[in-house]
């Protein structure tokens, strides 16, 4: 099958990949490079830096949304445009040029999760299962018609960013199964009624507010992992959150009280558990496991 490919970070690159031993990519859609770095250098996308090792023509136009898509394509004849994290927007030109549309590799399970950050979503608000649906895609924001859907259960100390690396190996499998099966699947209309809007996160986010339950506060220092991370305050230091576990302690102090023991850092919350935190990064330091940075600081007192 012709295929062409869009998408721009790494979550989408174990779907490329998979696309190019099963199939014939004629032509791979990404953003345009970014400045990055202290120095702003600009900077391919992970899924070009891929397409390039395999010598796959890529274009980067600035936007879709005048057609500039379109002569591109019509050189290209893809029988399917397959999308993961591209990250603009396909207007009906491009959704219904291919023999068999676009279809999108979304990380999660649809409806609920809509939007640009599912996974980290699917973390904060403690959902005990996450995954990626494929879909016919619309003009609507993650709305088509769903097509495969495999789930996978989130561990209880999972981060988003390890649910991530999960979820974009399973895209892979996700998308070769529709591909493989595209004349026989039924699409299967969402309940709109289900869905949710998936914000992108934002550092307003990261700071700890201990007087919340365990559950909810380790829920939120993994799905802020890697970025933008958890926060908390002590003594006019901010320590970035990294990691975290919950613990059978309870405790009647009040919280974002400190407890050192043993080597281990534990914190109370507002149900009245201690919730262990096991790595940190002081403000201007490295991150390290709590263990490291108690060998050669003090902590006491309350995180604000």
């Amino acid at each position: 099958m012709r295929v062409v490919f869009m998408g721009t970070p790494d979550f989408a690159v174990p779907t490329l990949e998979r696309l190019i031993e099963k199939h014939e990519v004629v032509g791979v859609f990404t953003q345009p490079d970014k400045p990055k770095g202290r120095h702003m250098t600009l900077t391919p996308s992970d899924v070009k830096v891929c397409a390039t090792e395999h010598n796959i023509p890529v274009y980067q136009p600035e936007s879709l949304k005048h057609g500039e898509a379109m002569p591109i394509l019509n050189d290209l004849q893809p029988d399917v445009i397959v999308v993961a994290a591209y990250g603009q927007i396909l207007k009906s030109d491009v959704l219904d040029f291919p023999k068999y549309g676009c279809i999108n590799a979304h990380g999660s399970i649809l409806p609920k999760y809509r939007g640009a950050a599912p996974i980290q979503r699917a973390v904060i608000d403690g959902e005990q299962y996450a995954g990626v649906t494929s879909m016919q895609m619309g003009e609507g924001l993650d709305t088509g018609d769903m097509l495969i859907i495999k789930k996978v259960e989130i561990g209880e100390n999972e981060t988003a960013g390890e649910l991530f690396d999960r979820l974009a190996a399973l895209a892979a499998d996700v998308i070769e199964e529709t591909l493989d099966n595209i004349e026989s699947i039924v699409p299967q209309k969402q309940d709109d009624n289900l869905s949710s809007y998936a914000r992108m996160l934002s550092k307003d986010e990261c700071p700890i507010d201990w007087t919340r339950d365990a559950q909810t506060i380790h829920n939120q220092i993994r799905g802020l992992n890697p970025w933008p991370t958890a926060t908390t305050e002590q003594n006019s230091v901010i320590f970035k959150v990294h990691m975290s576990h919950l613990t059978s302690r309870t405790t009647d102090k009040a919280p974002g009280t400190i407890t050192v023991d043993k080597g281990q850092l534990f914190v109370a919350t507002g149900d009245g558990k201690e919730l262990e935190i096991t790595e940190l990064q002081p403000q201007g330091g490295k991150r390290m496991p709590v263990a490291d940075y108690l060998r050669g600081h003090t902590l006491e007192g309350v995180f604000e």
